[in-house]
């Protein structure tokens, strides 16, 4: 019985030791289990994409079809954001642009180089819905705004709206406000502009065309002026789909050129050219000149300002130099422009010259373009991309929208503009239908005398006391500006 109860004894302890070399088997195992997939999951961050993708997962029961939607999603590239600049806020910019579409974009780019170089945080624009267009477009209407911020965030704050506290000073209108000096340099801003801004936090600015100079700023300052219109101020995907619509369809009929021609209403009021109008249109322009306040100049001599280049070509003049440049009437014309005063006789003689007039409204169904009505700066919006697209651009005025898109036909490869000088042109026409120049002797001046007049790399002109008078920055951003072999297109 002795031995019987020795050996039952060992046996137990034997077990014993069995379990717990088990366990302790069993622990370690765990734990090394568990390291492994610690170590993965740590290497999955890095290699996940290209060594687990394959695997299949332990937390869901979606089919293989996840897989194919997931690989994607992966492959859309991530946009990559400028890192945002860090600067002392000096206080806050408020600003309301002034006139047409094209007009307002060259202030945006103004005002936000200003508000750039003071380290201020720049509000969002407000547009113009006051003037002569009445157009009631909010800047994400036309501009896509997140772009507009995000892309700018390594050069300046922009926010869409006043903090609430300051936003309250705008409610009870307890805002300074004012309108800064035109043509000024950079300094006029950190000198006069920023103290204001000191002073009371934010400084509304009431007027924004031409308030900086020209020339004599800076390099970095050229540079930001081009990079925010070339780059930041991209129209909605709305407006740029409706306009690769638009090019899409005149590609498809080949060459293509677009012609500005700025010969509507409120143009021929405005400047009181009435070359070709009879008494009761130069009366009906008269009067609309008149009931407009802010336009100054009231008496003005019609023939006077033609022959001195200052009015826009008429359509019929305009037929004459697009024959005379040889221009191919089989090409199709694109009209950039509203609607063309006492269209459709003053048009006959273009017509008949170049058949495939075309515009907008014809090439779009009605339904396209619902939702631009009495909005003039998305439409004009349509009509500046177009332009930039053309084969060649002629614009018969040289307006805000001109010159900006001159500019910017420059930046994108010096492509062809034909820049009309209208006063030479008007002496010449003049000729030409009194008898004193032959049509080979007309069409011959007209080809020589623009020969190099089709947007090539030029230098601006420089007037330090007459701004106005000197070529526009935005028109030939020169700083900006890669050298290139220029071809012209024939």
């Amino acid at each position: 019985m002795g031995v019987m109860k020795g050996g039952g004894g060992e046996r137990v302890e034997k077990l014993k030791y069995s379990r717990m070399k088990l366990w302790m088997i069993r622990a370690t195992t765990s734990v090394l289990l568990w390291t492994c997939v610690v170590q993965l999951t740590a290497v999955g961050q890095t290699w996940g994409p290209r060594v687990l993708k394959g695997w299949p997962s332990c937390f869901t029961h979606q089919d293989s079809s996840f897989s194919v939607i997931e690989d994607k999603v992966l492959s859309v590239p991530a946009r990559v954001l400028p890192p945002k600049r860090v600067y002392k806020n000096n206080g806050y910019l408020m600003v309301s642009c002034n006139g047409g579409l094209n007009q307002m974009r060259a202030a945006i780019c103004d005002m936000v180089t200003i508000a750039r170089y003071l380290n201020v945080t720049l509000i969002v624009p407000e547009l113009d819905k006051t003037s002569f267009w009445a157009d009631p477009s909010e800047f994400q209407d036309i501009f896509d705004v997140d772009h507009f911020i995000t892309s700018l965030r390594d050069e300046v704050r922009i926010l869409k709206e006043l903090p609430p506290r300051l936003k309250r000073r705008v409610e009870t209108g307890t805002v300074y406000s004012m309108p800064p000096v035109s043509w000024s340099d950079i300094s006029y801003y950190r000198n006069q502009i920023l103290p204001l801004i000191w002073k009371y936090k934010v400084v509304h600015l009431n007027r924004t065309d031409t308030r900086l100079a020209n020339n004599g700023q800076p390099l970095d300052i050229q540079k930001l002026r081009c990079r925010v219109n070339f780059s930041a101020l991209r129209f909605t995907s709305q407006i740029e789909d409706l306009g690769k619509r638009v090019i899409k369809l005149l590609r498809q009929n080949g060459p293509f050129i677009v012609l500005h021609l700025r010969y509507e209403m409120d143009m021929l009021a405005f400047s009181g050219c009435t070359q070709g109008c009879n008494n009761e249109e130069v009366e009906e322009l008269t009067r609309m000149r008149y009931a407009y306040p802010w336009w100054k100049e009231k008496i003005i001599n019609s023939d006077l300002k033609r022959k001195d280049g200052l009015c826009p070509l008429t359509p019929e003049e305009t037929a004459l130099i697009l024959r005379a440049l040889d221009i191919d009437n089989s090409y199709q014309i694109y009209i950039a422009a509203g609607e063309i005063y006492s269209g459709n006789r003053r048009m006959a003689s273009l017509a008949s010259a170049y058949p495939k007039l075309v515009r907008k409204e014809t090439l779009l169904e009605p339904s396209d373009l619902g939702f631009f009505q009495n909005h003039s700066s998305q439409m004009a919006a349509l009509d500046y991309l177009v332009s930039l697209e053309s084969d060649i651009f002629i614009p018969t005025y040289d307006g805000n929208m001109a010159k900006v898109v001159e500019g910017h036909r420059r930046f994108l490869g010096y492509k062809q503009t034909i820049l009309l000088d209208r006063r030479l042109l008007v002496d010449l026409i003049d000729q030409y239908n009194s008898g004193s120049l032959s049509w080979n002797e007309f069409s011959n001046a007209v080809k020589e005398s623009h020969k190099y007049r089709k947007g090539q790399p030029t230098q601006r002109s420089v007037l330090p006391d007459r701004p106005k008078e000197e070529d526009y920055f935005f028109a030939n951003p020169e700083e900006c500006l890669k050298p290139s072999s220029y071809g012209q297109v024939k």
